[in-house]
């Protein structure tokens, strides 16, 4: 049998013929260029594990000039920035519950004169140990301070205690995570990210599968409003993505030990809004997109994003600002914050509340994009 030889002519029109394919596909050819840009962007400028100028409250019983010196140590080591000066306990404790600060730092009462008498007080400070990666390297700069933050300080009588041991102690409370375990900070994490790759695969694939089934036409000739198509497209994931949900957390509770301490039907409740925020992406990806591979290449388009910048595979605080503005913006970020501080934290629907309105504003957003983009016509 023989074969045709070789005919560079053939070769090259096929290779125009490509290059044309993709010139008509531009979705495709955009998400070719698009996704190694927003990667080269992503971990070269936004993605940080080294992060500094960390939030910190300071609860100070002895306004002494040590205690003063001692904070504005804090403030020059470059990962502490005290945002607030607290007055109680009680708001020290909020604040660490809702997230605000990363550190608390409380200087006891007759903190001078303990130091003055040689004898060692104890400064106490708490951190936000969920994620461990955000406080390991700011608590190991901590330890160093303490040898060099009063120097200038101790002069007359206390000189002698230069360059020696901290003259004073550091009892360091790492709370929600005192042994600093990885996955109690991961697991959680996950049960966000399965939810943003699966609804927003699963539901971006289902209008485009109409489509090219050409079952779409059926669906066009009958009375439906377009809030109808997309709910009755919605629906049926929101089981799934709670069959989702129940099985990572019996995987983190029974294979993990990840602690529970907050209300569980809290959790299953604000699933609910974060489910559907990504499902309404999904809808609106399978109005815009033409096939199917379009849709996936577009879910991948959200989710890698969604993935650097929510703080689950880095510390958030850890990024430039203009990072962390858009990752305010997707639901991931603050889901993540809701499901940590409900598991680790037990927070109630007080500390949860801040979390679940963005993630109500981007659901309205882009479910009136979708209504929006979603038309009664083959076209």
């Amino acid at each position: 049998m023989s074969f045709p030889r070789f005919a560079w002519h053939r070769f090259w029109a096929m290779v125009v013929k490509e290059f044309i394919q993709m010139r008509r596909d531009r979705l495709t050819f955009a998400m070719m260029v698009g996704i190694p840009l927003i990667q080269l962007v992503l971990f070269g400028f936004a993605i940080n594990s080294d992060p500094k100028h960390l939030p910190t409250a300071v609860l100070v019983a002895d306004n002494s000039q040590f205690a003063r010196s001692f904070i504005r140590a804090l403030e020059n080591s470059d990962y502490f920035h005290v945002v607030r000066t607290l007055s109680t306990e009680e708001e020290a404790e909020r604040l660490i519950a809702e997230g605000d600060v990363q550190f608390v730092v409380d200087i006891p009462e007759n903190f001078s004169r303990k130091l003055m008498r040689g004898e060692r007080p104890a400064i106490l400070l708490e951190a936000d140990a969920t994620d461990p990666s955000a406080t390991g390297n700011a608590i190991a700069a901590l330890n160093q301070l303490g040898q060099t933050a009063l120097n200038r300080d101790l002069q007359g009588a206390l000189q002698p205690l230069q360059g020696k041991a901290a003259p004073f102690e550091v009892n360091i409370h790492r709370r929600y995570n005192p042994e600093g375990i990885t996955q109690y900070n991961i697991v959680p994490g996950l049960m966000g990210v399965i939810l943003t790759m699966t609804m927003i695969m699963m539901t971006g694939l289902a209008m485009t599968r109409e489509r090219e089934r050409g079952t779409m036409e059926n669906l066009l000739a009958t009375p439906v409003r377009p809030f109808e198509v997309m709910a009755g497209k919605i629906v049926p994931y929101i089981l799934v993505g709670y069959i989702q949900v129940t099985l990572i957390l019996l995987a983190a509770r029974v294979i993990f030990g990840v602690p529970m301490v907050g209300s569980v039907m809290l959790l299953y409740g604000v699933v609910l809004a974060f489910i559907a925020a990504n499902l309404s992406v999904g809808i609106t990806f399978s109005t815009v997109a033409r096939n199917q591979m379009q849709a996936m290449q577009m879910t991948f388009f959200f989710f890698l994003p969604s993935m650097l910048l929510s703080g689950f595979m880095f510390p958030f605080r850890g990024m430039p600002q203009w990072a962390q503005a858009i990752g305010e913006a997707l639901p991931l970020t603050h889901f993540l914050r809701m499901v940590r501080g409900i598991l680790l934290k037990g927070n109630g629907v007080v500390e949860t509340l801040p979390h679940l309105l963005p993630i109500g504003l981007f659901l309205l957003v882009v479910v009136a994009i979708g209504l929006k983009r979603y038309r009664k016509t083959l076209d």
